[in-house]
């Protein structure tokens, strides 16, 4: 005698779960790999750090090859930034102080950039409307 059976209508997930599982792991280690910074050995120097304000910061970074990056606020601010002539930055930055006229702004420039494009980056920003700028530094190492 033979046992029949009957259809089954049901979908089996776990081969989907397992899919799903390794897609997540693949995400996981690719995604800290896709963010884009730029690397900028800042000098050390002993300082109080800053207030947190409640607006967001533009951060220009200059590397050592005296390329610029410009963070206008949001996001991993160490890290990110578009790159920029310094045409482009008197213009985007006008921009903002146009709207927001207090808002931080900080340089964050290789120490072995020289001393004559900071300087230039940071008349720049004042041209284009900032009240003061502040000069990022990592503390020293004890």
């Amino acid at each position: 005698m033979a046992i029949r059976r009957r259809p089954m209508s049901e979908i089996n997930v776990v081969p989907y779960i397992d899919v799903m599982l390794v897609l997540l792991v693949i995400f996981m280690v690719t995604a800290p790999l896709l963010t884009q910074g730029m690397l900028v050995e800042l000098p050390e120097e002993a300082s109080e750090p800053l207030d947190r304000a409640d607006d967001a910061p533009i951060i220009v970074s200059i590397t050592k090859d005296g390329v610029i990056y410009l963070s206008l606020g949001g996001g991993n601010l160490v890290e990110e930034g578009n790159r920029t002539t310094r045409l482009g930055l008197k213009d985007r930055t006008s921009k903002v102080f146009a709207v927001r006229k207090d808002a931080p702004v900080f340089v964050r420039a290789d120490k072995a950039l020289d001393y004559g494009s900071v300087i230039d980056v940071m008349t720049i920003l004042q041209d284009a409307g900032a009240e003061s700028v502040g000069l990022i530094t990592e503390p020293p190492e004890t």
